[in-house]
């Protein structure tokens, strides 16, 4: 290759080549599964995403001498988010690239550059405008499957960031287990004495509860329950709207239980559903023509064996009462009910001790290992 061009995404081909840019990247991968390329797209609308109220976002994409897409890569900046840790810090993600150090490099340098512009002296990423988003570069664990809420990425980038003199920030991890027979005989001791002792009880929401003011209760308790993580900024209630109705229509809502005080209070919530990983690279990415067939399979009939863990959220003045035990009692027979041997989480911070600790008693296994990496500009 021998020149790189970077250019701000201003027109459809731009979009176009942005977007589809992982065809090319991840041709062959077994292990990568595609975002739906209308969700990318949605992204960078404000009339679709939420974020973008309080967050400037600029997309560009690296071409090389024969104008082909080589790389692509997004300029985040999350002003509620510098507000609240007093940063000024500029996001990169989206980031994809083939294996050229000019590329990764020149990508870089862009967002490095609009950053500056910003006003901000620090960059730092993959993440996303939020939390939820995906955020963590692939560290380890290539050979294994990817999932609809993680990055997957090629070996080869990580070297590419610290040669650019990138260097860690924080860590997550992946939590996998088998799924026993029997409820762990601590578990069962725990959410017995939890509900004798405070008064908990676990039930499940139905689709009208949520669409009638609860699904605005599960996020306010997310953005409590989540308010000192790194990087988190709390959910404003369009943004609440938007993961609704992305989200709810794929719920199975016995995958999905609430605990309640005394006082019918919501003080914890465990999201799960089945992995839809191989149903996303069927689909290649795309709805259409046949791209929702193979996700209302795997909802409807359950085809994978493993279990998603996105989340468990507990209100703090609740946490340590083993609220987390009533989650396990419930859901354990529910997922040898629908056939479900394994679960795994989504990526959990290295340091939150406490949320890792958790999963002791079901034999854990720490894996896939993410990093958020920085740079001072």
């Amino acid at each position: 290759m021998k020149t790189v061009t970077v250019k701000q995404v201003s027109t459809r081909r731009e979009m176009r080549d942005f977007v589809r840019l992982p065809r090319l990247i991840y041709a062959g991968n077994p292990y990568y599964v595609p975002d739906l390329e209308t969700d990318i797209r949605d992204t960078f609308d404000p009339q679709k995403n939420a974020g973008l109220d309080f967050t400037d976002i600029q997309p560009f994409v690296a071409y090389d001498e024969r104008g082909r897409a080589v790389g692509r890569i997004a300029g985040i900046i999350n002003h509620r988010a510098n507000e609240k840790w007093s940063t000024r810090n500029v996001r990169f993600g989206f980031i994809e690239f083939v294996d050229d150090p000019r590329v990764s490099a020149a990508l870089l340098q862009a967002v490095e550059q609009w950053g500056r512009e910003h006003g901000m002296d620090k960059i730092e990423g993959p993440m996303g405008i939020f939390d939820f988003d995906k955020e963590g570069m692939l560290v380890e664990d290539f050979d294994q499957m990817g999932s609809m809420v993680t990055i997957y990425n090629p070996p080869y980038y990580p070297r590419h960031l610290e040669a650019l003199g990138y260097t860690k920030e924080v860590d997550w991890v992946q939590v996998s287990i088998e799924v026993p027979a029997e409820v762990p005989a601590k578990y069962e001791r725990v959410a017995r004495l939890s509900k004798e002792m405070f008064g908990l009880t676990v039930r499940k929401l139905t689709t009208k509860e949520v669409h009638a003011g609860y699904g605005r209760k599960v996020f306010h308790l997310l953005n409590e329950a989540y308010a000192p993580l790194f990087g988190y900024t709390e959910l404003s209630d369009r943004q609440i709207d938007d993961y609704l109705k992305r989200y709810v229509p794929l719920l199975d809502w016995r995958m999905l239980p609430v605990v309640e005080n005394e006082q019918g209070e919501l003080v914890g919530v465990a999201i799960t559903m089945p992995s839809l990983s191989h149903a996303l690279r069927k689909a290649g990415g795309r709805m259409f023509p046949l791209g929702w067939l193979h996700l209302i399979r795997a909802l409807k009939w359950k085809r994978e064996d493993k279990a998603e863990l996105f989340l468990i959220a507990v209100r703090p003045d609740y946490q340590g009462l083993g609220v987390n035990a009533l989650f396990f009692a419930d859901l354990i027979p529910v997922y040898n009910r629908l056939g479900f041997t394994r679960a795994e989480t989504g990526p959990q911070l290295e340091s939150n001790v406490k949320e890792l600790s958790q999963w002791k008693p079901l034999n854990p296994t720490l894996g896939k290992r993410r990093r958020c990496y920085g740079k001072a500009l």
